[in-house]
């Protein structure tokens, strides 16, 4: 049911604990509050699931203290019978004290003094405490600041501390000096368990302060799980000195690494869950130890595997040798996590590979199954009593489901991560369920998922049966292992944000998708964040990248995983951006004007790259030969814009800035011969030149888009060879220059 405005206000105000004197009604109307609080709805993300507003406000003062129930301050656990979810609450109510009072002196310039005279709360005081209330359950609190003094209590401390969060979002959306709360009481208890976000971190290497920035904001907006994928066919993410050739230490995470962002995350009662992948999308593990379905004597072949990749992509299941080298890896990283969940995947075994000879003789002779799923449900349960030796519960995809496996079935305490669905109910019978496949983040030209975000706030049905545990923002990197963090957090925010709302609070929304982003606009980052780190512009005429398209390897710490001539790798010789092909029409490598060039044939054509856009000045320059014209050619992209080989409705060299305008110069691109074509912008002004001449400018400009080569609808058709970028505006002779130096026709 649909919870009023008012006792939403209540919970933030509770939460917000830092009060100093009550202000009545009648005044409140001469400080300057958010629209949402002027309208009787508290600005706080995710909203309260009970909220009752009492009229007025309260503000921190220099006399705010945060109290201390005394006898809470050594309790760190739930009452007992405490569900197994979200995983043990490891801060005590005095340290998360302490944690308060240096937020609130980074939001309010206030840092309170840390007392336990509770007794003797006053105006403006903050009290924590612990309650033995099982209707609060693992994370809920109440919240009470109907006498000016702002009171928190909960079960455990992952509840207090989604009530200082409430508190300290009320805090930062007002637009005064950050003092100011409004009077409320509530009573806030999430809807589903578990609120996750899931990172590709096999296919891609995060950096670890981002890591720690968005477990800072996870924790701002109550979301509880960040599940690491920490191996993909593409890399393996976990270095052990154990297995040697595995992991490359310089792009994996060490014990030491893990250790410290558990620490980190436990401060913000986020639990890090680790996600291995077996027994496919395990190339990186199959080349380490030899143990892939390729690999051996009478090997499964190209046939018994997805036309894109090889038989080594998958783990060899009938092998002792493969489960036993699984289940040591499976042993070893299990133990460095206290998550209660850790993912093995387990999901996209090809269905060929049952009419795989080696297969074939395995489950003749083995009288425990007798299917291609008999046999993929059994390793699963393999590695789940490994698992469970440590005391957790193995999460897999789903998709085991669907094949026929009569006499294996799945251990029931095992967690089934739905990719498949919308995610309002469970889909997977006598299984918990974490709902991940509405919410897919897969930014690149080939799948080109994004979360639906009108759908996420206006129309998602939340799931509260017993069986789902939860939902999950999902990203993916594949074909761009190597983009900029800050490439994925642009198009993940916004939809985390919305998960972490109605995965809170499932009630219908009471407003827009509009009115919910100014809300979390206002409200804006918790205290902490680093900035984001900016890529420093290139300066002295070097390029700032230079894809060569000529023949080269994957980088170390990335495994090749694609069959002959799939995902194949864009080396940038001048700077870290490179990027790789998708796995169904990639380009043809043929004779370029220097060396090797790429041949594009297909919309479906592509280099994907995942690299932020860089503000004007810059230059562009490229040699193309184009084979046949269509309506769109794109060069180079993002979601702002695009160079146009070919522009809609000219037919002629441009640029388009996306929801704005499309421009075009007076030319157009001779077929079947080699044009170096080169851009350069200036703010308000692009000049192109053809073969080092200038054609013209056109007093418009946008940020140079480094997404991707092509989009998902429309890429070159022909030759693409030396594409080179500057972060300056190059002369008309260092345009003339750059064409003898590149060009060898």
């Amino acid at each position: 049911m649909r919870r009023t405005a008012s006792a939403l206000l209540f919970v933030l105000a509770l939460v917000t604990g830092f009060i100093g004197a009550v202000v009545p009604s009648s005044a409140a109307q001469t400080t300057e509050q958010s629209p949402d609080l002027l309208a009787g709805q508290p600005s706080v993300v995710p909203r309260p699931t009970d909220w009752t507003s009492l009229g007025g406000t309260t503000a921190l003062t220099g006399r705010t203290r945060v109290l201390v129930d005394p006898g809470a301050r050594a309790e760190t656990a739930l009452p007992s019978g405490r569900a197994e979810f979200p995983g043990p609450a490891r801060q005590t109510v005095q340290q998360l004290a302490a944690q308060l009072k240096d937020e609130l002196g980074q939001v309010s310039g206030i840092e309170p003094g840390i007392e336990s005279d509770v007794a003797h709360a006053g105006p403006g005081d903050i009290v924590l405490g612990l309650d033995n209330d099982a209707r609060l359950g693992a994370e809920g609190y109440r919240f009470d600041s109907a006498d000016g003094a702002v009171r928190i209590r909960a079960a455990s401390t992952h509840g207090l501390f989604y009530g200082t969060r409430t508190l300290l979002q009320l805090l930062r959306s007002t637009a005064d000096d950050h003092r100011t709360l409004p009077r409320a009481r509530a009573t806030d208890v999430p809807t589903q368990a578990i609120r996750m976000v899931h990172l590709d971190a096999g296919r891609k290497y995060w950096k670890i302060p981002y890591l720690e920035n968005l477990i800072r904001r996870m924790g701002d907006q109550k979301l509880n799980t960040l599940m690491l994928h920490l191996s993909e066919s593409e890399g393996f993410r976990l270095y052990s000195p154990k297995f040697p050739g595995l992991a490359d230490p310089d792009h994996s995470y060490s014990r030491a690494d893990i250790e410290r962002l558990k620490a980190f995350a436990a401060r913000h009662h986020v639990q890090v869950m680790p996600g291995l992948e077996m027994p496919g999308h395990a190339t990186a593990i199959s080349d380490a130890f030899g143990i892939g379905f390729g690999s051996g004597p009478n090997p499964c072949t190209q046939a018994h595997t997805h036309s894109h990749l090889t038989p080594d992509w998958i783990i060899d299941m009938t092998s002792d040798k493969a489960v036993a080298k699984t289940k040591e890896i499976v042993d070893e990283f299990a133990g460095w996590f206290d998550a209660p969940l850790f993912s093995i995947g387990g999901e996209e075994v090809p269905g060929q590979l049952a009419n795989c000879p080696r297969v074939q003789d395995y489950l003749a002779a083995s009288p425990e199954v007798s299917t291609l799923g008999d046999l993929l449900n059994r390793y699963i349960n393999t590695l789940d009593d490994v698992i469970a030796s440590h005391g957790k519960r193995t999460a897999v995809y789903n998709g085991s489901e669907h094949l026929a496996a009569p006499q294996q079935t799945v251990h029931g305490p095992v967690v089934f991560i739905t990719w498949e669905g919308t995610g309002a109910a469970p889909a997977v019978a006598g299984h918990d369920e974490i709902a991940i496949g509405p919410f897919y983040d897969t930014p690149n030209n080939y799948h080109h998922l994004y979360p639906n975000e009108p759908w996420m706030y206006d129309s998602w049905t939340v799931s509260t049966e017993p069986d789902m545990l939860g939902s999950g923002l999902t990203n993916w990197a594949d074909y761009n292992f190597w983009a900029d963090d800050e490439y994925f957090e642009q198009s993940m925010a916004g939809a985390r944000a919305i998960l972490a709302d109605r995965a809170w609070n499932g009630t219908t929304t009471p407003d827009t998708l509009a009115d919910f982003r100014a809300r979390a606009s206002r409200i804006g980052d918790p205290p902490g964040i680093t900035p984001a780190p900016v890529r420093p512009r290139v300066t002295a005429g070097r390029p700032s990248h230079h894809w060569t398209f000529d023949t080269a390897a994957y980088p170390k710490g990335w495994t090749y995983a694609g069959s002959p001539g799939n995902t194949i790798f864009a080396e940038d010789t001048a700077g870290d951006l490179p990027g790789t092909s998708y796995i169904i029409n990639n380009p043809t490598p043929v004779d370029g004007v220097s060396g090797q060039a790429w041949r594009f044939d297909s919309d479906r054509d592509g280099v994907g790259f995942g690299g932020l856009d860089v503000a004007e000045p810059w230059t562009v320059s490229v040699s193309v030969r184009p084979t046949s014209r269509t309506p769109d050619q794109v060069l180079l992209s993002s979601k702002a814009g695009a160079l146009k080989l070919m522009q809609y409705g000219t037919g002629k060299v441009g640029f388009t800035r996306y929801g704005s305008a499309d421009h075009s110069f007076d030319y157009t691109l001779p077929l079947n011969q080699w044009t170096r074509l080169t851009w350069v912008t200036t703010p308000g002004h692009t000049t192109l030149y053809a073969d080092g001449k200038r054609v013209g400018t056109v007093d418009a400009s946008i940020p140079l888009p480094l997404r991707s080569i092509g989009t998902e609808k429309a890429s070159l058709r022909g030759d693409l060879d030396e594409l080179i970028t500057w972060d300056v505006a190059l002369t008309d002779s260092q345009v003339a220059d750059q064409l003898g130096k590149d060009d060898s026709k």
